[in-house]
């Protein structure tokens, strides 16, 4: 399970630009990174080496489409486990391969989930799983209005 860091990390501005142009495009090469930020390629990869090791990138990853694979439906489901259930229902959820995703949070419910599935009824079937030991409320997902994005990347002023 990935921590949350707290730390306020500033960068400079070539940082700022090597990160946003790895979110968008993990495949770009050193070499066409380092003709964007007017930087040897050798100089580049030493500060993504350091990116990396400080923990600001964490990976990378192909970004596929749930829809291309048979998976059109997606949904969020808010978990909130019945007395003495949470870690149990945290096994369940990492046990379902359907779930995406699953945050911890604060609230009334404890996790909010993110599910792709085939159909309705793979749904039901998914939500049947987690109910013995949980109330859920789910949202079937219509659309993103707003895709996937970096948060706000602070710039270290000259």
């Amino acid at each position: 399970m990935k921590s949350l860091r707290s730390e306020n990390t500033v960068f400079d501005a070539i940082d700022a630009r090597l990160i946003g142009a790895l979110a968008a495009n993990a495949r770009v090469s050193t070499a066409e990174l380092a003709r964007l930020v007017k930087l040897s390629a050798p100089s580049v990869a030493e500060r993504i080496k350091r990116l990396e090791e400080a923990g600001v990138i964490t990976g990378y990853r192909a970004i596929i489409d749930p829809a291309a694979l048979g998976l059109p439906i997606a949904a969020w489901i808010r978990v909130r486990p019945t007395p003495g259930q949470l870690k149990k229902v945290a096994e369940i959820l990492k046990s379902l391969p359907e779930i995406v995703s699953c945050d911890r949070i604060t609230g009334e419910d404890c996790y909010m989930v993110r599910a792709h599935l085939r159909s309705v009824a793979d749904l039901e079937r998914l939500i049947d799983a987690i109910n013995p030991f949980a109330l859920t409320n789910t949202s079937i997902i219509q659309s993103m209005p707003v895709e996937p994005r970096l948060p706000p990347i602070a710039v270290r002023r000259r």
